[in-house]
């Protein structure tokens, strides 16, 4: 049985996230005080999970390096390697049944500038990862769009990709802190500690990561993000980032080779509620995000037959716009945010005729201790869909009706597709996470070509 993390331990994570420290503005509540009246002392003590879900496994496989580890803390750096691998088979419908791997060798490592040069308050994130593998979708399911495993990026392997590298610094009492630096945009926005307990959400549902605006972990961008709390229940979050072309700079290290296209301005409310005298958290999410960036019309090219009747829109700009709402039902085995079960949902919404997903929403459940004996296991089931770009679907449809190619991979012109998702989070050991996982990917290719497809397979989470 593994024991449940005590806070110590859930406060140790080399990725801390700024809102743990993070005191309100004015010490009182919006509208969480007609809730519990002056009673948010849990508020103060329940831990913020981290963002990585490597941190669920709750300690380190080799706990000899401890003294090591504290000798480097005390004078100002920590670190954490952490090891993701996932294997998928399709084993019915798609294109083919087969099993691909993929995996991502972290290095995770927090510099306190303060114990190092005299700088006190100041940090320094770095991340440097090994990703290695192939994309079970794109080989045996016959989907280029929505991606069926969370280590995948479009950059294709990397031998060792900087990822995160930013400053961070708290003002004013812990009232305020920043982040500046190369930072991927998922990190901070449209993201949870729950979605990343999926295997296709982590970092942030589809809908929100595909766009190039948002960049996605290891994919970063020069910029910052400043965050406050106006009230105790609530935090606002809001930056401005550099944008470009994610397909550029496989290593993380070419900076001067990056073009910039636009910037991204996002911002996004939480409001943290408890509700009932089992005090179960809450966490509600309002989001949004315009990228200056220009965008062509998705229609792309229109048949010499079809000119006259269609035209393709002038680029513009790209904006986001995301709700998500994830609510404990149950609190079990502790005082932290993970110690329970939660139902959750989303939306997201693009700029249609610019973005290859116009729409997104899922909706879901992420549940602790159902079985008896095990109660620190977790068990989550999450269905989404996906809505693809209009323009997208009329463009290909006239290229069709032509008799011309409709584009690479696309056998049909593409409408929506929807993936069920289970998995079993299993903590075997300190530092050890094992996770059944299975998906049913209903259309792939987002068309009805291609069979419905079933995969199964195993996420592998170990701290070393």
């Amino acid at each position: 049985m593994i024991p449940v993390p005590a806070a110590g331990v859930a406060k140790r994570h080399k990725r801390p996230i700024a809102e743990e420290r993070l005191e309100s503005l004015f010490d009182t509540e919006s509208i969480s005080a007609l809730l519990n009246h002056n009673d948010d002392a849990l508020r103060k003590s329940d831990l913020s999970a981290g963002y990585f879900v490597a941190e669920q496994s709750f300690g380190n496989l080799v706990p000899q390096l401890r003294p090591w580890r504290e000798w480097l803390g005390n004078r100002g750096f920590t670190f954490e390697l952490t090891y993701k691998g996932e294997s998928m088979a399709n084993v019915g419908g798609g294109l083919s049944r087969g099993v691909d791997y993929v995996h991502d060798l972290r290095v995770s490592m927090l510099f306190d500038l303060g114990k190092l040069f005299g700088l006190d308050g100041w940090f320094v994130h770095g991340i440097v990862m090994n990703r290695e593998g192939r994309q079970v979708g794109w080989d045996h399911v016959g989907e280029r769009d929505v991606l069926l495993t969370e280590v995948w990026s479009i950059h294709g392997p990397a031998a060792a990709r900087l990822a995160d590298l930013y400053a961070e610094k708290s003002f004013f009492h812990h009232r305020v802190n920043i982040n500046i630096g190369r930072i991927a945009l998922t990190h901070t926005y449209g993201t949870s500690v729950l979605l990343c307990t999926f295997m296709m959400q982590c970092s942030a549902p589809m809908a929100i990561r595909e766009p190039p605006g948002w960049s996605v972990y290891p994919k970063t961008s020069w910029g910052g993000t400043v965050r406050f709390r106006p009230t105790r229940d609530l935090t606002l979050r809001t930056g401005i980032y550099k944008i470009g072309p994610k397909a550029q700079d496989n290593t993380g290290w070419a900076w001067g080779s990056e073009t910039t296209t636009g910037i991204q301005t996002p911002i996004e409310l939480t409001w943290e509620p408890f509700f009932g005298p089992r005090k179960l958290a809450g966490h509600y999410k309002l989001g949004f995000g315009h990228d200056t960036s220009p965008y062509p019309d998705l229609i792309g090219d229109i048949p010499p037959a079809y000119r006259a009747i269609a035209h393709a829109h002038r680029e513009k700009p790209r904006d986001t716009f995301y709700i998500e709402a994830d609510q404990m039902v149950y609190r079990k085995h502790g005082e932290h945010q993970m110690a329970g079960g939660y139902l959750l949902a989303g939306f997201i919404h693009n700029t249609p005729g610019i973005s290859t997903f116009a729409d997104e929403f899922y909706f879901g459940a992420s549940l602790l201790g159902l079985i008896p004996h095990r109660p620190y296991d977790r068990f989550g089931v999450m269905y989404s869909y996906y809505q693809m770009s209009p323009r997208l679907t009329y463009g290909q449809a006239l290229r069709q009706m032509a008799g011309l190619p409709m584009g690479d991979f696309v056998t049909a012109p593409q409408t929506h597709s929807a993936v069920l998702e289970a998995y079993y989070g299993i903590p075997v050991t300190p530092g050890l996470v094992l996770t059944p996982e299975f998906e049913y990917m209903m259309r792939p290719g987002e068309n009805s070509v291609i069979p419905n497809a079933m995969l199964v397979g195993l996420k592998v989470i170990a701290n070393l």
